[in-house]
């Protein structure tokens, strides 16, 4: 079905006809294509603001470059030459992610439609740098074998593990952060591995994945909560990542929720992810600490966590609380690592919500992408997401 650019449905990205923003321009015609399947040259125009010979331009290389698809041509009225429909190519470009956990790293790589195309997984135990280097080595020559053809058109690949990130006290403590990676940045990353690589936190990786490819891809300000063995969060706002200073915005789990609460490796007490986490849900439910226990009590059905839920949902539901009035936001995402039927049961242990900016109770939580898989695909976004994502602050360089 065609989509008109006057109809209230039509998702715009806005470019600018500034000498010096070329590559913003491209990002916004390839995010704005990709946010409505389906556009023709005059479409684009309108949608972005840009004048049909920048369009035509910037289109024209990109269908050289196999980026986007040319579809059969559309008459549009009885006059005028037939508009061709552009589309993204999934073979276009691809992506690799690899998550780096405590117990384990996942390497996958996607086309840019983000259909996983090869997956490799290796154990690992809290690697530091130099441990976790020759394991990826490993895995993206695994990749490689598995799909060789994909390499001419790789983009990149995004490196994604838990944070925070060089923060004094939090930096590798307790059992969300891996030990020794605090001077490791992605520089030098790109140069040990021979391709450019992005280094993300998993929670912020996720929600970018979310923002691609899952239930968040319409919208323009939200906040993405990943549980995990702790919980984060990454944060949409005004339809761009908001990373913070030292890229640890969304540090959700450490905001305290319970004052005098249950203590925290972080020197605090009552920390949100010291209940709403995998590691509060086995603490709860009196687990061995070990992935095996956990992952047998997750085989079940959520009644097998129930309290575990009622202990989650009161400190969820007033951060979520917060977060509504902080940010203004439209909708709070939440995924993870728990199973499609206990992020469903979370989900609805936090309603009713309480009042805030957003009053009404619809929409304002969504469930997110779930299952083993969901950071590594966040990671292999990453490269994407670059890719296609505008980056305003293009528009205020000098030649």
């Amino acid at each position: 079905m065609k989509l008109h650019a006057d109809k209230p449905e039509a998702l715009t990205v806005s470019g600018t006809n500034l000498e010096h923003a070329r590559s913003h321009n491209r990002r916004a015609v390839l995010e704005t294509i990709r946010r409505n399947q389906r556009l023709t040259r005059a479409e684009l125009a309108r949608l972005t603001a840009l004048t049909p010979q920048t369009v035509s331009n910037i289109t024209a290389e990109l269908l050289e470059a196999g980026i986007l698809l040319a579809g059969a041509p559309v008459r549009d009225g009885a006059r005028g030459q037939p508009a061709i429909p552009l589309s993204l190519n999934p073979d276009g470009a691809y992506s690799i992610g690899v998550q780096l956990d405590h117990r384990h790293l996942i390497a996958v790589m996607v086309d840019m439609a983000g259909v996983l195309r090869a997956r490799v997984e290796t154990p690992v135990d809290r690697p530091s740098p130099k441990q976790a280097l020759p394991v990826i080595k490993k895995a993206l020559s695994d990749l490689k074998a598995q799909s060789a053809s994909a390499w001419e058109r790789l983009l990149g690949m995004g490196l994604v593990m838990p944070g925070p990130f060089g923060v004094q006290g939090m930096t590798s403590v307790g059992p969300t952060t891996l030990p020794g990676w605090e001077a490791m940045d992605a520089t030098q990353l790109s140069a040990a591995l021979g391709m450019p690589v992005r280094l993300e936190k998993d929670a912020t990786a996720a929600a970018i994945g979310e923002r691609l490819y899952g239930s968040a891809s319409t919208l323009q300000n939200y906040v993405y909560l990943f549980v995990g063995t702790g919980l984060g969060a990454g944060l949409f706002l005004d339809g761009s990542l908001y990373a913070g200073g030292r890229h640890n915005a969304g540090e959700i789990g450490h905001m305290i929720v319970e004052p005098d609460g249950l203590h925290c490796e972080c020197g605090n007490r009552g920390c949100l992810e010291r209940y709403v986490s995998l590691r509060a849900l086995g603490e709860c439910m009196r687990l061995p600490d070990d992935n095996e226990a956990l992952r047998a009590l997750l085989a079940q059905p959520p009644l097998a966590g129930d309290a575990w839920l009622r202990q989650a949902a009161p400190r969820l539901r007033q951060a979520i609380n917060i977060l509504e009035c902080l940010l203004d936001i439209e909708a709070v995402v939440i995924g993870g690592l728990l199973p499609p039927a206990w992020q469903q049961a979370l989900v609805d242990s936090l309603h009713p919500l309480a009042s805030s900016t957003r009053s009404s109770q619809a929409s304002r939580l969504r469930l997110g992408s779930a299952g083993r898989d969901v950071v590594a695909l966040g990671a292999a976004a990453l490269p994407i997401f670059d890719e296609f994502n505008p980056q305003y602050e293009v528009l205020l360089k000098r030649a």
